[in-house]
């Protein structure tokens, strides 16, 4: 596979490490640390400035692709995000090492800016092979390597990193040297091993750096990406008359439900969601309509593409008539039932609308229906198709039921435990249809009082409205905590006319 390539001056300061390394081998002046040390300020350099690269590539990214295209972007952008996390740790593990390296070669000289025992020799070879910190370090590379690799794609995990910990070709003799050993082993000095540091993490940086770009860079590659199978059937025409062929279109569509294509129809831009959009239209008059459009989407390159959709039909017909009720399904007896009457294809004067039992009012699509008996009814609408001839659009059954039964409520309660400076402060009860849609009332014809107090004897008051009689009012003036009132033998009248018996409630006084 393609291996990540590295720049004219990455390859140059390669060289001249190893360069430098061969030279150390057999003789150490002070030409030859100033040399490491300077090639240890070029490789800082180029990793800042290869840092600063990798910073805007991401802020780059996070302003265009993870803005405009955040569920294509997002998974490519987590991906990248991991390998400068993984660099970021070998990274710090290293300046962990140089600093260790540092403190013992004695701190920084001020005036040449190299540690102070730079040209000692016995240091790196301590901390670092001795004590195994080498061997770790390159445990470590490998690891951070075969990470970085993971987060390629498939075709793209054989590519060839300039970050590595191999050992060297075998020397003289066969002679074969390890990795460790070549670097921080017998004979090196404190600075070279710190150089030697430095490169990694340049080559550290390169890698990152690279990985990076071809990761982001995979969410230029498809701009379509056709995820999202349909099977689909398009007509010519939605409507057709008796005797006609009904035709239809059946095939399978693809769309790519993480792109967002401009659509306009009829000069407006649809409503996008998962690659598709919506056209709609109001029907406002009947008769062969036609639409079409324009599919624009943007390609890798930049450019954009434009498709035009073939011409489409549909035909606004008049169906069958519909009668609904406005509140309910049902009608009922005593109360106004509004209910709404449409015929698409007649106008509204051009409407007829009959009751089979009871008495239908209205115009203009908009009647009441009054029934008084139980069963059903039948509505039957006509449409003037010329002057005085009409013709039976439709008919619908409705049942026809009583209102429902009210409740009986005392200071709005329906019974229960009440203060008895509550009860002292009313005087009549009410008949309340709950949960009901229209506008019923009940009227009290009559109703029994009963009031129990402690050590006493059951007091009983009729009255032949809702309100208290002087009687009931005075009894109930002397309510005491304990006390229980009982409202029994409850009839109230609704507008059906029905007489009704109301079940009892009862109130404990506290």
């Amino acid at each position: 596979m393609a291996a990540l390539k590295e720049t004219p001056r990455q390859k140059m300061m390669g060289i001249l490490y190893l360069v430098l390394l061969g030279i150390a081998a057999t003789t150490v002046t002070d030409h030859v640390l100033d040399a490491f040390r300077n090639l240890t300020i070029s490789l800082e350099t180029s990793t800042k400035n290869v840092q600063t690269t990798v910073d805007n590539t991401f802020v780059s990214f996070e302003a265009t692709k993870l803005k405009n295209e955040p569920e294509r972007a997002k998974p490519v952008y987590e991906r990248a995000s991991k390998v400068k996390q993984y660099a970021a740790e070998l990274n710090a593990y290293i300046n962990e090492t140089k600093a260790l390296l540092t403190t013992e070669g004695g701190g920084t000289e001020e005036s040449t800016g190299d540690v102070k025992a730079r040209a000692d020799i016995d240091i790196s070879p301590r901390l670092m092979i001795n004590k195994g910190r080498a061997k770790e370090l390159r445990k470590r590379i490998e690891d951070t390597k075969n990470k970085i690799l993971s987060m390629l794609d498939a075709k793209d995990k054989d590519s060839k990193l300039a970050l590595n910990a191999q050992d060297p070709p075998k020397g003289k003799g066969g002679v074969q040297s390890t990795w460790e050993e070549d670097n921080f082993g017998d004979g090196i000095p404190l600075t070279a091993a710190i150089t030697a540091l430095t490169k990694i993490q340049a080559d550290l940086k390169n890698t990152e750096s690279e990985v990076v770009k071809k990761i982001l860079g995979e969410a230029d590659k498809a701009v379509i990406n056709l995820d999202r199978f349909e099977a689909v059937a398009v007509a010519p025409s939605s409507y057709i008359l008796v005797g006609q062929q009904y035709k239809a279109s059946v095939f399978l569509t693809a769309s790519d439900s993480k792109t967002n294509p401009e659509i306009i129809v009829g000069g407006q831009r649809l409503n996008i969601l998962d690659g598709k959009g919506i056209y709609t239209a109001a029907a406002t008059a009947e008769g062969e309509k036609r639409w079409g459009g324009t599919i624009r989407i943007k390609q890798a390159d930049g450019t954009t593409k434009e498709y035009n959709l073939p011409e489409q039909t549909y035909t606004v017909a008049k169906p069958s008539a519909t009668v609904s009720p406005d509140k309910m399904n049902v009608f009922y007896i005593g109360v106004d039932n509004p209910v709404s009457v449409s015929a698409p294809g007649f106008s509204k004067d051009k409407i007829r609308v009959s009751l089979s039992a009871g008495e239908i009012k209205g115009s203009n699509g908009s009647y009441v229906v009054n029934v008084k008996q139980r069963g059903d009814v039948k509505v039957t609408v006509s449409g003037e198709v010329e002057k005085g001839k009409s013709t039976v659009l439709g008919v619908s059954t409705f049942r026809v039921k009583p209102i429902p039964p009210p409740h009986v409520k005392f200071a709005n309660k329906g019974g229960g435990r009440l203060s008895a400076a509550a009860m002292r402060s009313q005087n009549r009860i009410f008949a309340v249809l709950e949960d009901f849609d229209f506008d019923a009332k009940f009227n009290v014809n009559h109703f029994t009082m009963f009031i129990s107090k402690p050590r006493a004897d059951i007091m009983k008051f009729e009255s032949n409205s809702n309100a208290f009689t002087p009687e009931m009012q005075a009894a109930m003036n002397g309510i005491t905590p304990g006390s229980r009132v009982t409202f029994d033998f409850v009839f109230a009248t609704g507008p059906d006319g029905l007489k009704r018996s109301l079940d009892p409630i009862i109130f404990t006084a506290e």
